[in-house]
């Protein structure tokens, strides 16, 4: 994620800041990549504490115009967890937007978001989180973050943020896009398997029996080997997730010592391995560093030749820049 500035003063804003500190109000304008004062802020600014600018035609930003159900607000508390979740989409979106994904030189479908809670007026509810058919269903309870950590914990799991799930579900809706493609699912199930195998029985076994011993050797995650649909939500989250980790390092002013040039834009390189390379180093260098302070390591994975190249064909085809 990149560091803005104020068009006031000039001062660093970050990402989800509402205000600068000279005290002009501020919104993010997602066309522009850049935060304003002029233009008309998302009508969700109040309650929900989003930044960003107002589409031109939409009382809504176009974050927020995505979702279409919200989670039952009479219950203390739902308000916080759907604000802190519409804030890790807005984030996601604004990555996948630096790529050409949902601007307004794309011209393909959107995802459709239910941000529900297992907390309602009428008593506690079931809620699964998933992608299906362009809708994806996000469960607000993980945005309590003593949840998150108790259910990563259950799950035996390295890693689990609000941001991580976004990723992954909405790597799903991708994956429907680029179906559409001529020659996506022919380079996909030599790489990844085929997809059409059965989704249902197939994640009944992985539950049932865990994964294969040797999972570590061509999946990224233990879920990732449950099915190829998972192995590529996992792998494209994980290409997100480092693009992301290499371009905010860079904006933060860090140099990962290979001689790359001033001003670096992850989102725009197009060596995929490269991007990978650097990508690897810095999440290394970052746990290491981590650990002098008895952090957990910023990037828990370790990424083989199998898991790199799967990286890579999803980094590859997600940073195509649709509709450029």
């Amino acid at each position: 994620m990149k560091i803005f500035h104020c068009p006031g003063c000039s001062a660093d804003l970050f990402f989800d800041n509402l205000a600068c500190s000279c005290g002009l109000a501020v919104g993010y304008d997602p066309a522009a990549e850049s935060f304003t004062s002029l233009a008309r802020f998302c009508a969700n600014r109040d309650n929900l504490g989003c930044n960003w600018t107002s589409a031109p035609d939409h009382p809504l930003c176009t974050s927020c115009q995505m979702t279409s159900m919200h989670p039952d607000l009479s219950v203390q508390g739902n308000a916080t967890l759907w604000a802190r979740a519409e804030a890790a989409k807005r984030h996601v979106l604004a990555g996948l937007m630096r790529w050409g994904w949902f601007t307004a030189r794309d011209n393909g479908s959107r995802p459709e978001f239910h941000m529900l809670a297992e907390a309602t007026s009428g008593g506690t509810v079931d809620v699964t989180m998933g992608h299906a058919a362009g809708l994806v269903t996000i469960n607000l309870a993980e945005a309590d973050a003593l949840e998150r950590v108790r259910r990563r914990e259950m799950l035996g799991e390295p890693y689990r943020t609000m941001i991580g799930h976004f990723r992954h579900e909405i790597a799903h809706f991708l994956f429907e896009r680029l179906s559409r493609s001529g020659n996506f699912l022919s380079a996909f199930r030599t790489l990844f398997g085929d997809e059409r195998q059965d989704y249902s029985a197939a994640l009944a076994r992985h539950y049932d029996q865990g994964p294969p011993p040797d999972w570590q050797r061509s999946h990224i995650t233990a879920y990732a080997a449950a099915h190829p649909h998972e192995d590529w939500a996992e792998s494209a989250a994980h290409a997100m997730h480092l693009t992301d980790l290499t371009d905010s390092f860079c904006a933060a002013g860090l140099e990962p010592g290979d001689g790359m040039a001033p001003g670096f834009d992850a989102f725009r390189e197009t060596d995929a391995a490269a991007l990978l390379d650097r990508a690897i180093a810095i999440g290394v260098a970052m746990n290491h560093v981590n650990r002098a302070v008895g952090q957990p390591d910023l990037y828990p994975f370790v990424n083989t030749a199998a898991t790199r190249e799967k990286l890579g064909f999803a980094l590859t085809w997600l940073a195509a820049r649709p509709g450029a």
